[in-house]
């Protein structure tokens, strides 16, 4: 495959990107504003892809396939509140239980079928492969929206009360904040948003497995570390909230367009978790390093001071 054909895959390879950044945006939830390892998104995903797929054929629209989508994953996520904010189980094994449970719970919904196809001949999807561009437009405006939202809602006192548990619990709880009901509603709408990445990713590759959403978790992070530090990159001072939003975009547009010139160079498909497990760890390091370098460097300059005083 020439460089021709990498560029002419260009808008199908940014839209998956984008796709897999609106689950990042879910997972910037958990991950980022209530310091929560939620594991259970590996299933969310894969349901949001599961319901999709059932709706769109049994002969109705993507739009409420979506918002179906939508609804499942933020079932999945109260369940997964629930076993921590009530039954007090860790966040990661909470995470974990539901996980598990997930997978059969989509093959329930699968009518017991581990891979279902939708073909875009005989449905109108919201978003598929074979329209590149107009699938593009699409998620770009989807994305739009959604960052649009989550700006509100997140400037809102509830939206702050949730930031503020994340933040600091001690003192959350302190303000007279129910920080177990916070962390639950951080649960359902990030699960809520993975889930619906999910139906999109499924109408975009045309067919729906129930282990589609394995790894989600790991790409979710790496969009979100890329994110960040090229976030931090370009604006040394502290980005707004809507940036930092954007950028988690962007970061997973940038992450499936190493895989895809991953796959480009012809590089072996099963090393395909190696690569991501090293993408994810340079741009982990890459602030690290930055930041120790810059140490060096001033106490140096400070040694250097004291030597010609």
């Amino acid at each position: 495959m020439g460089i021709e054909t990498l560029i002419a895959g260009m808008p199908g390879t940014v839209a998956q990107g984008i796709i897999y950044g609106i689950m990042a945006l879910g997972i910037f939830i958990t991950f980022k504003l209530l310091n929560f390892a939620d594991l259970s998104v590996d299933g969310s995903f894969a349901t949001g892809g599961a319901v999709a797929a059932m709706v769109i054929l049994s002969g109705h629209s993507w739009i409420l396939a979506l918002v179906l989508a939508f609804i499942a994953g933020a079932a999945a996520g109260l369940i997964t509140g629930v076993l921590h904010t009530v039954l007090g189980i860790p966040d990661i094994l909470a995470g974990i239980l539901t996980q598990l449970a997930l997978y059969s719970i989509n093959l329930r919904i699968a009518d017991n079928q581990p891979n279902t196809p939708i073909s875009v001949d005989k449905y109108n999807l919201a978003v598929s492969l074979r329209y590149k561009t107009d699938a593009l437009i699409t998620v770009i405006v989807m994305a739009a929206i959604i960052i649009a939202l989550m700006y509100w809602f997140f400037g809102t006192e509830m939206g702050s009360a949730l930031r503020a548990t994340g933040t600091n619990p001690a003192m959350a709880k302190a303000q007279g904040i129910n920080v177990n009901v916070m962390k639950a509603l951080g649960l359902i709408i990030s699960n809520a948003l993975v889930a619906f990445a999910g139906a999109l990713f499924a109408q975009f590759n045309g067919n729906a497995d129930v282990n589609m959403g394995r790894g989600a978790i790991v790409i979710g992070l790496a969009s979100i570390i890329i994110g960040d530090v090229l976030c931090t990159a370009l604006f040394r001072k502290k980005s707004n909230f809507a940036l930092a939003l954007s950028f988690v975009i962007i970061g997973g547009i940038l992450y499936y367009l190493f895989i895809a010139i991953v796959l480009w160079l012809k590089m072996p498909a099963n090393d395909m978790k190696l690569f991501t497990a090293i993408i994810v760890a340079v741009f982990l390091a890459v602030p690290y390093l930055k930041n120790k370098a810059n140490s060096s460097f001033r106490k140096a300059a400070r040694r250097g001071g004291k030597g010609n005083a």
